[in-house]
C-alpha cells in the first residue's frame, strides 16, 4: 500500500530484491519525458526537495522520488534534520563511514533507475544525489540505464579522518565502469558544492578531478565569509534549501548547469541518417 501523499505526484511502491519502498512519480503535462530520479537529502522529501522535482517536470522531464527515509513534505528544522540523520546512521543500507564500498541502498537505486529507464524510454536517466545520497551516482553508473549523474554536496562518508574527507564512498570496480564510460560514451559526471561546507569537503572533489579528469564538471560557489551574493557560511544544500532563483546568483547559475548536462545525456538523437548511408 502506497504511503503518504506528496502534492502533485503520484505514489506507488517499488520492489526489488525484497525491498520496497514508496516512490513519488510525476510526468510532465504533455506525457512522460526522460526520466530523472531525484535521491533526497536529509531530512527527507522536504517542501525544498518537492519544488526541485517539480522544477524538472516543468523542463519536461518525468522525475522519480524515492522516499528513503523522514516524512514526505515535512518541513526542515533541527529536530527533523537530527531525527533523520541518526536513523540514517543506524539503517544498514546506509554505512556513513564506508570509503571504497557504497551503500547497500544503491542495489535497489539502481533497479528503480531500470524501472524509470523503462517506463520513460530514451537514452537512459538522469540521478541527482543529495548530501547523504550525493556520491550515489557514482555508484548508479554501473548501471547502463544512469546516463546523467549529478553529485550534489557529497557527504558520505564522513570526514572523520584525512582519508575519509578524500574519500569517495564507491568501489574501485564502480568507479572503473564510470571511467570506462566517461570514455567509451561520452559521459560527464557533474559535482556541486559550497566552499565552507565541512560535510563535504574540498579533499573529496580533488579526489573526483583526480579520478575522472575532464569526465566530471565540479562546481564550487563561495561561501566565504565575505562573498559576493551574501551566502552563508553554513550553507549546504546547492538545489534546494539554499538554492535563490534569480539570474546571476551562482546557485541558479549550477541549476542550469544541471538542466544542460541533462538536455546534452538525456535527450541524445540517434544519428539515423549516418545508419541509413
Amino acid at each position: 500500500m502506497a504511503g503518504v501523499a506528496l502534492p502533485g505526484f503520484q505514489c506507488s511502491r517499488f520492489r526489488h530484491d525484497g525491498e520496497e519502498r514508496d516512490v513519488y512519480r510525476r510526468d510532465p503535462s504533455n506525457g512522460p519525458g526522460p526520466a530523472v530520479v531525484v535521491i533526497h537529502e536529509v531530512p527527507g522529501i522536504t517542501p525544498a526537495v518537492r519544488r526541485f522535482g517539480e522544477r524538472l517536470v516543468e523542463e519536461g522531464y518525468s522525475v522519480f522520488l524515492p522516499h528513503l527515509f523522514g516524512t514526505p513534505d515535512e518541513p526542515e528544522d533541527p529536530f527533523n534534520t537530527g531525527r533523520a540523520l541518526l536513523r540514517a546512521c543506524i539503517l544498514h543500507e546506509f554505512r556513513v563511514l564506508a570509503r571504497r564500498g557504497a551503500s547497500p541502498i544503491t542495489e535497489w537505486l539502481r533497479a528503480l533507475c531500470r524501472h524509470a529507464h523503462a517506463a520513460c524510454g530514451g537514452p537512459g536517466v538522469g540521478v541527482v544525489g543529495m548530501c547523504l545520497t550525493g556520491n550515489f551516482g557514482l555508484a548508479l553508473m554501473a548501471d547502463p540505464s544512469v546516463m546523467a549523474p549529478v553529485l550534489s554536496q557529497p557527504s558520505l562518508p564522513f570526514g572523520v579522518t584525512p582519508s575519509h574527507r578524500a574519500a569517495l564512498h564507491v568501489s574501485d570496480a564502480a568507479l572503473d565502469t564510470a571511467r570506462c564510460r566517461i570514455r567509451d560514451e561520452g559521459l560527464r559526471v557533474l559535482a556541486l558544492r559550497f566552499t565552507g561546507d565541512w560535510m563535504c569537503p574540498p579533499e573529496r572533489f580533488e579526489r573526483l578531478r583526480g579520478e575522472l579528469g575532464e569526465g566530471v564538471e565540479t562546481i564550487e560557489i563561495d561561501s566565504s565569509a565575505e562573498n559576493l551574493h551574501g551566502i552563508a557560511r553554513t550553507a549546504h544544500s546547492v538545489l534546494t534549501r539554499d538554492f535563490v532563483d534569480e539570474d546571476g546568483h551562482p546557485t541558479r547559475a549550477a541549476l542550469d548547469r544541471v538542466l544542460a548536462l541533462f538536455e546534452a545525456q538525456l535527450r541524445r538523437v540517434p544519428n539515423e541518417a549516418a545508419a541509413e548511408g
